[in-house]
Order: structure tokens, then C-alpha cells, then sequence
């Protein structure tokens, strides 16, 4: 279990010397502190027929309370080993019911006090919700009922939500099958106290396993023990009324779901033995389908440890994956095998193969589709039209088939073919429904499909919906939005006939809010909620897309803020820029040259950016573009730096050459990979005066089998893999830093150590560098407290810099 204590430590030490600087949270000045805090806007869940309506609030943010509580992290999760639930959740703290068509919400009564709410789920026949309740010593589980905007409680604290969510409906929406912790759970070993029996040892029998750097991996015995207890649970059927009866005696029950007709329940389980170096969905696991009274049918899968995997993105396991049910048959297996053994280095005319398999599984499995890449989604619709989607990362091809279910021997229609990454040719997603079993297929309507598209295009963003006949396999096109002051999202269709849908539009000022649009009087527009701005102080802003180019001719684009009060005209005064980027890798230029940034977006500053500081009298360029890109066999990292300080060099100059800025005071920054850019750039060019980077990743030889977009490992490109690092180039950085970390990061390869390590080298060669870590978070920050630090944090550093 691990406490961490609740000052925020900044811990400056190196080889030749320590020095601490001790220091209280502190808050922003008022500008940023205005938009900081905030109260966040609810969120909105609505049933299938548009009926009804349920708000969601919850906190803007967490408190350092909510993230000092015990955690344990074992097999890639974090758990609160008190409450059995995810350590890592973020909470509802109440409900509000409203019909669409009435204006006035109705406040959830018999709530629990103090509630903290997680897994909404509507019932199959949508009059209630479950969700769970987390007190302070177990997950409850309680029903909204709709129409009386009553809630209940209908368990104790007994759930286990140690793995996800512990509850699943029953189709007659009268009972939920619910996963409970045993009613004599084990004591837990506590590893701080506990002497251990003897070494941990692990083992390697020959065999090449390029794996990722992975997070809370099981470590040792006692581990392996914590693991199975607080996994391990028992399944229950619990009626309304609170009746409960065992279903299923305990096991280590990873998931589970009912078939369609609700006849039948397919359940994986994990199973022994357990791994220390990969998390726990590559355990053993077992799937097997019973009947709804809890008899077993058939084991369909006994699936290995899968610790080996070949090289490569698009490597997959052998044997059946992607084990679910078809949504258009009332209890028929789905799943796919791979034809090339898994590994993207054999060559074969098909990839994978799709199978369908009717229970009680008298026959065997049916092959219904074979195709040459792996399948990345099916969409089920009737007997005779369904359609795939597969993609192959290396080409960045993905193509979408028409096929037959019903007759393999009909070949699949292929109506879509491109580069994943080309958005402006994107064709766009089909439209579903519920079907009689509530679970969602094609929406097939006069022998015609409906696509609803984001619309990219080079002249900016205008979202669509097409109709596509099944006859002649063409598309026609029936709405696109016309707004070039605002931004408008095509949510889904609500009547096909009519030509109702639902969509939801915002402007640069104007809060998004929800309405229903009638496509065939495109003016009538009803307003179905009414969020105002949290924001007004950034209103009168200006907010821009530029798209200027590279020295190599790639375009590129960003999104540029300017002061309220700067006269644009005028230009005396030349702002201080702020950059904020993260690189994308791409396989052709022209693909990286494109634009998904919309000026009308609504503009929400968050701590993710540097959006506040245009109130403090800066510039700021968000989201700028920095594609790395690898055309044909050359892989982008080739030329990672180069391309890196290209990029960094046309996003200065585009914004000097308007006239705005003095283009010796510029600061970049990212978080994540964005940070590992940001090192980089001040590593290796004098385009900045400084730069802020968060949560990065700064030595590559700790994460040497592949990274970010890296499918090769260190031995086979130990130059890029030395290059690339910030860490093995320390000598040449002489620019001021600020390095922020979580000090419980769980995202794979970006380890707090990473951070620490290269700070301590910063220091040891006499940078200009200052580190903070923050108490308890992970890869994303969360406590009121560290973010609202953080914000001071850089804006000390910016005015000490970069301003002054």
C-alpha cells in the first residue's frame, strides 16, 4: 500500500550536491485563478428515444484527500484495497432528471449523503439507471427510477469493482447480476511488514518478447497472493426489490456479458499462472458461456500468458480474439484468429478471420470473413449486411468492406479505401440503432446505410450526413452544416423519415449546448439544454487558425490567441509566444499537412494548455503542428530531430511574420510526449528562451523495445533510440526548464524516474533547470492543489524567463 505525504516536494539534487527548496501550495495570479476555478458543467446522458434526460455534476477537480487514500497496484491497476474500487475514478456527486421537451430539471431525491457515484448504466428498457455508490468502506449499488426521479439503494457495501464494472442487466430489466466480494475475504499481506520467504525470481526460456515498458506489474509473491483476494468474487442475481441468491460460486471473474436474447451469459475469468512483466489482460483466461441460471454450456476459449509476442503494432495472439457476441442474432459468438500466426513479419494474402459460432455450439465455428489486414471493428446489421473495418499501421491503409454474413462465398465490397490519416477523405461513421434485443446494429432504412462525417476539408470544418444506397454502393449527400461562424456536431439521427437529428453546436464564446435540428427545414433549430459560458472573462479574445508552411513545403497549422485589449492594426507591441505542441508521426506529407483545428471551437482553458496566459499579454499558439513523417521505407524517427526544430522554426516565424510578437522571447511546452519534444527543441536548436515540459520521457534506453510510434527496438536502431534522447545529449542543454512530473505516473514508459534522473544530470552539467513533483498524481493531474500550483509554477517561470 502506499501513503505519500501531502507537501508538494521539489526536490533538487544531483551528484555533486543536494539543495530542497521547501515550499507551500500556492495559487495563480488572479487572472489565471479567475479561470481556474470554476464550476464544471454537467454532463448529460439521454435515452435512445430522446424521452428523457439525466444531468451529471461532479467536482472541477479532485482534493489532495481524494488522492491520498491507500492504493495498491498490481497487474496494470491501482485499487483502493479498503472501498474495492479503482483508486483512480473520478466521481459524480449528484443527479438531476428532466423530460427533453420541459426546460426545468428535477433534483434526484433519495440520494445517499455525500454520494460518490460511478458506472451509470440504463436498464435494457431505459426507465432506470444503476450506478454504484462508494462509501468509506465498500461500493453500494443503487437504481434511479426515471420517471420519479427516486433513487435506492439495493446492496450493501459489498461490490467488487476492483476490475471494472461490477454489475451487468438482466434483458427483462427486473434484475442485475451483480460481482460480489466474498463474505470471508482473505486479510491482505502487507509488503512493508511481511517478511518475505525467499528471492523473487524470474525466468527467460529463449524466446524473443519484445514487451512495452508497463506500469503496477506484479512484483513478487505476496503480490501475486494481494492480486488474486482482491479479484476474486462470487456473482449474485439481485431482483428490484433487493432480493439476492448466488449465481455463480467465486472465481477470478474478469468480465462478463449477456448474450442478446438475455438467454445466455459469456464470462472470461483469469486464471494462473500470473506475470510479472505484463499486465493482467495478458494472464491466462478462460471463457466460457452459461445459460441464465448460471449452468455451464461450453469453455469456447482456454487462452495462454501471453507474455511473447512478435514485433510490431499489428502483432496479435494466437488463437481467438475479440470474443464477444453478434448484435443482430438473439446468442451467437463472435471472434477473430489471425492466419498469419499473429506476427506482421509473415507473409500471407489474408490477415484475419472472422467466425461466428450459434450456441449451444453444436456445430463448429463458421467462417464468415477473411480480409488482408487485421480487423480493427465490426458493425452488425441484419443477416445479409454487416460491415468491417480493417487497418494495417505500418502503410496507415484501413479499408471498410461490405460483406454477407450469411454467404462467405460472396466476396466483401470494399467502399472505402485510404490512409487512416488523411481526415479530409474520411467518409465517415455509420450511423446504429437499438434493435429489438436493445443492443445497436446498422441503421438500414430503404436499402440504405447512413454515414454521419466530421467533415475536414481544406476550407475549414463542415460535418455531414450521407446516405448510402446498398444497391449502387454510392453515397449521396443529404445535410452539411453551413456554419463558418460556429461549430456544429452531428450527435446522431433521431428520425429518418422526418429528417430529425440531434446536434450539438458552440462558437468561440458560446458554451456547447445541445439542440435538434430538422435537416429538412434547416433553419428550425429546438434548443434542448442551455450551459452558459464559465468563461467570460476570455470572450473578447482573439482566436484564429493560421496555416503557414515548412521549410520543405509541409503545411502546417495552429491555433493563435491574442489579448483582448492588442490592437491587431496597430502592432507596436510585440507579445511574448507561447508554443504548445505534441508531435504526431505520419507516412506522407500530404496527410500531415491537413488541419482538424476549428477557429469556432469553444475556447475551454485548462491546465493541459497555455490558454490562460493570453490574459497575463501573451501569444499563445495552441496545438501547433508538428508532424515527423517517414515516407515509403524511411521511418519518421529517422529524421525525428531535423524535422523537430523544422517544425519548431516555421511556427515562430509564421506568427512573427504577422507582426506580432518579438521572436526572441518564445517558450514551448507539452506534456507527455510533447514534453520529450519540448527537451528536445531546447536541446538541440536556439529557437526558444525557454520551455516547460510535463510528465515526459527523457531516456530511451529505458523503454527499448519501442516507443510512442517506435515499432523498433534499441538494438536494431540504437543511433535513433541515442539521438532522440534528451537524456544522452544532457551536455548541449543550456536553456531554462521547468520539468513537472506526477509522482505516481502509471502511463507506460514515462516512469517519475525518468524526470528525476534527467534532472540530476541537468544539474550535474550546471543547466538552468527546476523540477516539481506532484503528490500522488498520475500521467494527468487532478488535485485542485497540484494543478492550481502547477498554474503558479509556470507562470513564475514565464515572467522570470521569458516576459521579463
Amino acid at each position: 500500500m502506499n501513503k505519500v505525504f501531502l507537501s508538494v516536494c521539489f526536490l533538487l539534487s544531483g551528484y555533486i550536491g543536494i539543495s530542497q527548496e521547501n515550499l507551500t501550495y500556492q495559487k495563480p495570479s488572479k487572472e489565471i485563478l479567475e479561470l481556474a476555478d470554476y464550476q464544471a458543467t454537467p454532463s448529460v446522458l439521454m435515452d435512445t428515444k430522446k424521452t428523457w434526460m439525466v444531468l451529471t455534476y461532479k467536482n472541477t477537480y479532485k482534493s489532495l484527500d481524494d488522492l491520498n487514500q491507500d492504493e495498491m497496484r498490481l497487474g496494470g491497476l491501482r485499487i483502493n484495497p479498503k472501498t474495492n474500487i479503482s483508486s483512480t475514478l473520478t466521481y459524480v456527486n449528484n443527479l438531476k432528471v428532466r423530460k427533453i421537451k420541459d426546460k426545468n430539471e428535477v433534483q434526484v431525491s433519495g440520494l445517499p449523503e455525500n454520494p460518490k457515484i460511478a458506472y451509470l448504466n440504463w436498464s435494457p428498457d431505459e426507465t432506470k439507471i444503476a450506478f454504484t455508490n462508494t462509501t468509506s468502506n465498500g461500493v453500494e449499488l443503487w437504481v434511479l427510477d426515471i420517471a420519479s426521479a427516486t433513487a435506492k439503494k439495493l446492496t450493501e457495501a459489498n461490490l467488487n469493482a476492483n476490475i471494472g464494472t461490477p454489475y451487468n442487466w438482466y434483458r427483462d430489466s427486473k434484475s442485475i447480476l451483480v460481482k460480489s466480494l466474498l463474505k470471508n475475504k482473505p486479510d491482505l499481506i502487507d509488503n512493508k511488514k511481511d517478511l518475505p520467504s525467499g528471492p523473487t525470481v524470474s525466468n527467460s526460456d529463449g524466446k524473443a518478447s519484445q514487451n512495452r515498458t508497463f506500469q503496477d506489474l506484479l512484483k513478487n509473491k505476496a503480490d501475486e497472493i494481494n492480486f488474486e483476494n482482491l479479484i476474486k468474487s462470487e456473482y449474485y442475481k439481485v431482483t428490484l426489490d433487493g432480493t439476492s441468491s448466488l449465481f455463480k460460486k467465486a472465481d477470478l471473474y474478469m468480465s462478463e456479458s449477456f448474450s442478446p436474447d438475455g438467454n445466455y451469459l459469456l464470462v472470461n475469468t483469469i486464471q494462473k499462472p500470473f506475470s510479472y512483466i505484463v499486465p493482467f489482460n495478458r494472464f491466462p483466461i478462460k471463457t466460457i458461456v452459461y445459460d441464465k441460471t448460471g449452468n455451464e454450456v461450453k469453455v469456447i476459449n482456454e487462452s495462454p500468458l501471453n507474455e511473447i509476442m512478435p514485433k510490431g503494432f499489428m502483432a496479435v495472439k494466437k488463437g481467438k480474439r475479440n470474443i464477444s457476441w453478434r448484435n443482430d442474432e438473439p446468442s451467437t459468438v463472435t471472434f477473430v484468429e489471425a492466419l498469419d500466426g499473429g506476427d506482421p513479419a509473415n507473409k500471407v494474402d489474408f490477415r484475419d478471420e472472422l467466425f461466428v459460432w450459434k450456441v449451444p455450439f453444436a456445430e463448429n465455428a463458421k467462417s464468415v470473413l477473411k480480409i488482408p489486414q487485421r480487423v480493427s471493428g465490426i458493425i452488425w446489421g441484419n443477416n445479409s449486411t454487416a460491415v468491417a473495418y480493417d487497418n494495417w499501421y505500418d502503410t496507415r491503409n484501413t479499408k471498410t468492406y461490405l460483406f454477407n454474413p450469411s454467404n462467405p462465398s460472396e466476396a466483401p465490397k470494399v467502399i472505402s479505401d485510404r490512409n487512416s490519416q488523411d481526415v479530409y477523405s474520411d467518409p465517415g461513421d455509420f450511423e446504429t440503432r437499438k434493435n429489438e434485443y436493445g443492443r445497436y446494429v446498422l441503421a438500414i432504412e430503404s436499402n440504405s446505410l447512413y454515414l454521419i462525417g466530421k467533415g475536414f476539408t481544406k476550407e475549414g470544418q463542415f460535418p455531414f450526413i450521407d446516405e448510402f444506397s446498398l444497391s449502387t454502393l454510392k453515397s449521396k449527400r443529404l445535410y452539411q452544416s453551413a456554419y463558418k461562424d460556429k461549430k456544429e456536431d452531428i450527435q446522431s439521427i433521431e428520425d429518418f423519415k422526418k429528417g430529425d437529428v440531434l446536434v450539438r453546436i458552440e462558437s468561440k464564446t458560446e458554451f456547447p449546448n445541445y439542440y435538434f435540428r430538422n435537416i429538412k427545414s434547416k433553419d428550425k433549430l429546438t434548443p434542448v439544454t442551455s450551459f452558459k459560458n464559465p468563461f467570460e472573462s476570455i470572450k473578447n479574445v482573439h482566436k484564429e487558425v493560421i496555416k503557414y508552411k515548412r521549410k520543405d513545403g509541409v503545411e502546417l497549422s495552429g491555433t493563435l490567441y491574442l489579448p483582448a485589449n492588442y490592437d491587431r492594426n496597430a502592432k507596436k507591441e510585440k507579445l511574448p509566444l507561447l508554443v504548445w505542441a505534441y508531435p504526431t508521426e505520419y507516412k506522407d506529407k500530404n496527410s500531415a499537412g491537413q488541419t482538424t483545428q476549428n477557429p469556432n471551437e469553444f475556447t475551454f482553458p485548462y491546465y493541459g494548455s497555455f490558454v490562460y496566459w493570453v490574459t497575463k499579454g501573451y501569444a499563445v499558439l495552441d496545438d501547433a503542428s508538428f508532424p515527423i513523417i517517414g515516407e515509403g521505407t524511411t521511418e519518421p524517427n529517422d529524421t525525428f530531430i531535423s524535422q523537430l526544430v523544422a517544425n519548431g522554426e516555421a511556427a515562430i516565424d509564421a506568427v512573427n511574420k504577422l507582426g506580432y510578437i518579438n521572436p526572441k522571447k518564445v517558450a514551448v511546452g507539452g506534456h507527455s510526449y510533447g514534453a520529450f519534444m519540448t527537451a528536445n527543441l531546447l536541446t538541440h536548436s536556439n529557437l526558444f528562451a525557454c520551455g516547460i515540459a510535463r510528465s515526459g520521457a527523457y531516456n530511451r534506453t529505458l523503454t527499448p523495445f519501442g516507443f510512442q510510434s517506435e515499432q523498433r527496438n534499441y538494438w536494431e536502431a540504437q543511433k535513433v533510440y541515442n539521438e532522440m534522447s534528451p537524456f544522452m545529449n544532457a551536455e548541449k542543454m543550456k536553456t531554462p526548464m521547468l520539468l513537472v512530473h506526477g509522482e505516481a505516473d502509471n502511463n507506460p514508459g514515462t516512469f517519475t524516474l525518468q524526470t528525476e534522473r534527467y534532472f540530476q544530470a541537468l544539474k550535474g552539467l550546471g543547466a538552468p533547470v527546476r523540477m516539481v513533483l506532484l503528490p500522488k498524481e498520475s500521467h494527468g493531474y487532478a488535485a485542485k492543489e497540484n494543478i492550481f500550483h502547477l498554474l503558479w509554477e509556470q507562470d513564475q517561470f514565464l515572467e522570470k524567463h521569458l516576459k521579463n
